[in-house]
């Protein structure tokens, strides 16, 4: 056979010869050739996918565009449990998963699966470990499968956020699907599950940005911040108080009393509600000897007084005098806890 078929037996694993086989220059046993030959039918029925695994200079690579993890958010905290696994290892376990890369000079590679271990390598080779090399697996692939291997690998890791997933979904339902339903039924999941994660993924940025950190931000916060968005008042009051709470946390965080998440959803439902009017106090109708109506008297701010003599009360002007003096006696002297206080 040609080096060609030579490396592809390689690859399947081709059994080494038997010492008395070399000697003798006898063929292989018929057990060795039919084994041969199964994995070649595998390979051609596609039941056996030959994998192409590298060890790569990590620099060579870079995380794909649509990747569903913010690469920028990586950090010792959020690796730590690779880099210490790494570094008992002495190696990566597992192959990232990658695409070829063409036109770009600097980059050979796109890492499709595997941004924490395409950070923790990097991150090694700068601390102390500079033979550390980046374990691949080279696949072709289209971005929907793409999407959708990267979503099955991290759907339930607890490391990303509600909200790194929501925009990953909301963009990929724009760029590779017609409709939810048709979304939903790809990614194996309820349209409800989705629909979800897709609120949550349009809500404005300045409400994410009253956050302390996006990672903060949970899918079931969509339900109730959404609805508060529709009327255009509540809108308004709603990303005005967000704006101020970005400030605020601002000086919070210097501080280190930073709101968390519940307590940023908790103030703005506080801001939609439309403001309260001060009840204006129930005046108070003082009759003349007559029976009929004489004054009307009603508190105003913080101490007025309001006194309204009402027409055809039958009243005579030392009544009026009298009753007048009166209220304004109980309003200036008005007892306060067992005393009488002058409000002169």
């Amino acid at each position: 056979m040609g080096n060609r078929n030579r490396t592809l037996m390689e690859t399947l694993g081709e059994p080494q010869a038997t010492k008395k086989d070399t000697e003798t220059g006898e063929r292989e046993r018929p057990g060795h050739l039919q084994r041969r030959d199964d994995h070649l039918s595998e390979l051609v029925s596609g039941r056996y996918q030959d994998k192409v695994l590298l060890l790569v200079d990590p620099q060579r690579c870079r995380p794909w565009a649509h990747h569903n993890r913010r690469y920028d958010l990586l950090d010792e905290q959020r690796c730590a449990d690779l880099i210490e696994s790494f570094k008992a290892q002495g190696k990566q376990e597992f192959p990232a998963i990658v695409r070829r890369l063409e036109g770009d000079p600097d980059r050979d590679y796109e890492v499709i699966c595997g941004a924490r271990r395409l950070w923790t390598v990097r991150w090694l080779r700068a601390n102390h470990y500079p033979d550390f090399r980046f374990l691949i697996e080279v696949r072709e692939l289209t971005d929907e499968e793409a999407f959708r291997l990267a979503d099955v690998e991290n759907r339930d890791r607890v490391d990303i956020s509600d909200y790194e997933r929501a925009l990953d979904y909301r963009h990929a339902l724009e760029r590779y699907y017609r409709t939810q339903e048709e979304m939903a039924k790809r990614l194996e999941v309820s349209p409800g599950w989705l629909s979800r994660y897709l609120s949550l993924g349009e809500l404005p940025k300045e409400i994410i940005e009253a956050y302390p950190q996006v990672t903060e931000v949970r899918v079931q916060h969509a339900r109730v911040l959404k609805p508060l968005l529709r009327s255009a008042e509540m809108r308004k009051r709603v990303l005005a108080r967000a704006q101020e709470l970005v400030h605020e946390q601002g000086q919070q965080g210097k501080e280190g009393g930073a709101r968390d998440g519940q307590a940023v959803v908790r103030e703005l439902v506080r801001a939609a509600r439309p403001p309260q009017r001060r009840r204006a106090a129930s005046a108070t109708e003082i009759p003349s000897a007559a029976g009929k109506p004489m004054l009307r008297v009603a508190a105003k701010g913080r101490g007025g007084l309001v006194l309204e003599i009402l027409p055809g009360n039958g009243a005579a002007l030392a009544e009026l005098r009298e009753a007048c003096a009166r209220v304004l006696g109980e309003h200036f002297h008005k007892p306060q806890g067992g005393k009488i206080v002058d409000r002169q």
